[in-house]
């Protein structure tokens, strides 16, 4: 792995329970964080969530059927990253767009409609397939915004969002794209609501990620993208980016279909890879966007590699304002992770509230001023996966 030219990050927006846009969540990642409760969607489920007020969400539009929520999140989270940048659809008519989104549940909710075709409630002239492929969150995006560059949908589990802001700079740097819109989306779906709960890894009350008493995760769900434009693009039409994107990296353990190495293999040569790539060093790191989920075993095995490899540094999950939104999750913390560098604060580590003896390091309990222009978000996934980006703001940004 060399070091790689950064790729500006020109605008960035975010819906999630901690609010309806990102300055809205910010605020409340400094505030107060919301309350899990019980699904609306789900009645009679008791495990507590963190569920996007409607209001919060794009009016769902008649001529578009295929509009289902995680497309809806995507859609708000899309509007505020363009108009962040000072971009219109208009404006980019003419310019190689592509869209990368990161998802788990994605076009999943369709198949509740395919559920009630199959027991002759309701007819449909799609066939399953088709009716799958029309909520892509990036083909949908592509399609309603008329982009003609490439789209992909990634879905590594819950580094999907990391994962598709990473690709989106491979796209950039290789000049296949003037801009990218690249982040992750997922809605409350019962399969993974009652996955979740039948892997007993999800808390019957909030979350308490690093804590000693941490007895699992809370699902979430929310949308956050990131807009990113060649030097090229940006120069041209004068404006001034909020970060750069400096690396990225991925490694997969292949330890255990839902469990971490319990040395942090793969996370370690991940951000190992991202930090070259960004040619940075650990020291270079002001502070850690942790994954904390808030479950036994993550939890240790980011306490310890910290430990080992980021001593000093200030580190915290956000989880505890947003829950876990899967294959939202990294994208929604790159965005925290960009704006805590320009505020040059971070937030507590919501839910901690006993140090846990058997781990070596703890994450920040306030709001932490921190130094420096350099920081990590890491999410560790299902199936070993571990996906690391590094942002930079400063130098001509």
């Amino acid at each position: 792995m060399n070091r790689q030219q950064p790729v500006s990050v020109s605008g960035m927006g975010c819906i999630c329970a901690a609010g309806k846009n990102l300055p809205d969540c910010m605020e409340a990642l400094f505030t107060q964080a919301p309350t899990p409760a019980p699904p609306r969607s789900l009645p009679g489920a008791q495990h507590p969530v963190f569920e996007v007020p409607d209001r919060f969400l794009p009016t769902s539009d008649s001529k578009n059927p295929s509009m289902v929520r995680a497309v809806r999140l995507a859609l708000a989270a899309t509007n505020e990253a363009l108009a962040d940048a000072g971009l219109t659809p208009a404006a980019l008519r003419k310019k190689r767009v592509g869209v990368v989104i990161g998802t788990n549940v994605g076009s999943g909710e369709s198949n509740r409609a395919l559920q009630r075709d199959l027991t002759g409630i309701n007819c449909s002239c799609l066939s399953p397939a088709e009716r799958f492929l029309i909520v892509n969150p990036s083909q949908w995006l592509a399609r309603h915004f008329d982009f003609s560059g490439p789209h992909l949908t990634i879905v590594t589990a819950c580094s999907a969002g990391s994962d598709a802001i990473g690709v989106a700079g491979t796209w950039i740097r290789s000049g296949r794209c003037d801009v990218v819109i690249a982040g992750g989306t997922d809605a409350l779906y019962e399969v993974t609501y009652y996955g979740f709960i039948a892997l007993l890894n999800s808390d019957t009350a909030a979350c308490k990620p690093f804590d000693v008493h941490r007895n699992g995760l809370n699902l979430g769900e929310g949308a956050a993208m990131m807009v990113l434009e060649s030097e090229a693009m940006r120069t041209n039409r004068g404006k001034k980016g909020r970060a750069f994107l400096s690396g990225y990296g991925t490694a997969a353990d292949a330890y255990h279909l839902t469990a971490p190495h319990p040395e942090g293999c793969g996370l370690r040569v991940a951000v190992q890879d991202a930090l070259t790539s960004a040619g940075a060093s650990p020291s270079d790191v002001a502070f850690i966007n942790a994954h904390g989920t808030g479950t036994r075993e993550n939890d240790r095995v980011e306490s310890f590699f910290f430990h080992q490899v980021f001593p000093g540094v200030p580190f915290g999950s956000t989880k505890g304002y947003t829950g876990h939104t899967l294959g939202a999750a990294g994208a929604i913390e790159a965005a925290f992770t960009v704006a805590a560098l320009e505020l040059q604060k971070m937030p507590a580590n919501e839910g901690f509230d006993a140090p846990d003896p058997d781990l070596p390091v703890h994450p920040v309990v306030e709001p932490t001023e921190i130094r420096g222009t350099t920081a990590l978000s890491q999410t560790l996934a299902f199936g070993g996966n571990n996906s690391v980006l590094v942002f930079t703001t400063g130098r001509g940004a």
